[in-house]
């Protein structure tokens, strides 16, 4: 067989944290895309830069600062330990948090994109109906960005999946709880395992161009829609 109980096991744990990484995403990254894009305070440059940081940051370094910040020493692994849930690092929870850092930019940058482009003339005329604030986000806002939505959801679900360096770091490489597509490739490189490593990445790669194609896919029709 190809894929053994491990492999499969390490697939199955990649698409689960990319699934409920992107979930947290969304919910996080629509806020803070909306006030980026709307706001004309000076606190739009660094907040911006620092949201955009894991584009240029290698992974291993925010990995390695999240592991500390997540630590018994660390301001977040003190706060966890005050709730009794203990550190984050080497379990699920921790590969979550350091996912949702990780690929935040390729959330809230293709929203706050989306949010631009939407101008000020919908929103204008939805206060002259008299609709409230949040009455115009659902009614009028969301439906003229699902582009940027679905756009984020892939490329955060697609980022996700694509992690090494950040999950490597946090969440070591326990079978069935952190090691994740990315890890169990690199093990059987390791071990000279190459039949197993090209199952592992032909798969990555398949799935990589299929994410790429209907993302492309999706812009053109929004092209010919316009």
């Amino acid at each position: 067989m190809p894929l053994d109980s491990v492999d499969l096991a390490a697939i199955w744990l990649t698409f689960k944290l990319a699934s409920v990484t992107t979930l947290i995403l969304l919910l996080v990254g629509t806020p803070i895309a909306w006030w980026l894009a709307r706001t004309t305070s000076r606190m739009k440059g660094p907040i911006g830069a620092v949201v955009a940081l894991p584009l240029v940051l290698p992974p291993t370094v925010l990995g390695f600062y999240l592991l500390v910040a997540m630590g018994p020493n660390g301001f977040i692994g003190q706060f966890t330990q005050s709730l009794g849930l203990g550190t984050l690092p080497f379990t699920f929870a921790g590969l979550v948090v350091g996912s949702v850092f990780y690929s935040l930019p390729f959330v809230v940058q293709p929203l706050q994109n989306a949010f631009e482009a939407i101008g000020e003339r919908p929103l204008e005329a939805a206060a002259t109906l008299r609709a409230g604030p949040w009455d115009t986000f659902f009614s009028v806002v969301l439906p003229l960005a699902r582009p940027g939505f679905i756009t984020a959801s892939i490329l955060g679900f697609a980022h996700t999946v694509g992690e090494f360096g950040v999950v490597l770091m946090i969440g070591g490489n326990i079978p069935g709880q952190t090691r994740v597509v990315s890890v169990q490739i690199y093990d059987h490189v390791e071990a000279m395992e190459y039949a197993q490593a090209h199952w592992l990445a032909g798969g990555m790669l398949l799935f990589s161009f299929l994410v790429l194609l209907v993302l492309y896919g999706s812009r053109l029709k929004q092209g010919w829609r316009g």
